[in-house]
């Protein structure tokens, strides 16, 4: 029997998906309160935020492998690493420009990790079920990166619009983490 298909190994990666994805939407609605806080009195606590999202991103993802032990290629997580890891120094060296520049970055990294996002989640959903929000949520990310990249070229757009996306992530990771339970239970 493949590792993907044993029922204890399908359960096992669930419940540590499941309690990732709860870790996840705890982070992304902290995150946002405090870019919310901070954003227009300290922009060092803000440069510090919009530098530890994606940099979280990389952690999390390695946690994700850890979850995914045994279960199907793990090319998009690394993928994902690799991308999270110069979108962190691609959001350092825009803090140094303007706010347009970190909104171009963060556009460019929603596309890219919406995609990756989107072929985990079809792919999990075979072995796991639950995935929709993470599918949806990939598909989102792709949209908000476009508009974050359109929104660039506006002089009147900020940092706030992102802590919506990161608001959304978190919804969405909080969905999956019932959904995946739900799959779950009804495997059992």
């Amino acid at each position: 029997m493949q590792a993907s298909t044993n029922p204890f190994r399908v359960a096992t990666n669930a419940h540590a998906l499941r309690t990732l994805y709860f870790v996840r939407a705890a982070f992304s609605l902290i995150w946002v309160s405090l870019l919310l806080v901070f954003v227009k009195s300290s922009p060092t606590i803000t440069g510090f935020l919009l530098l530890l999202y994606p940099a979280w991103d990389v952690a999390a993802t390695f946690f994700d492998i850890q979850a995914s032990r045994g279960t199907s290629s793990k090319l998009p997580q690394y993928v994902n690493i690799v991308i999270g890891v110069l979108t962190t120094v691609a959001v350092g060296v825009a803090l140094k420009q303007n706010v347009p520049t970190v909104l171009l970055v963060f556009g460019t990294w929603a596309i890219i990790t919406g995609l990756i996002q989107l072929t985990l989640g079809l792919g999990r959903r075979r072995t796991l079920g639950g995935q929709w929000p993470m599918i949806l949520s990939g598909g989102q990310s792709v949209i908000a990166g476009v508009s974050f990249i359109a929104m660039a070229h506006s002089p009147t757009i900020g940092i706030l619009n992102l802590a919506g996306y990161s608001a959304f992530g978190a919804l969405y990771f909080l969905l999956a983490a019932f959904r995946l339970g739900k799959a779950q239970a009804i495997q059992q």
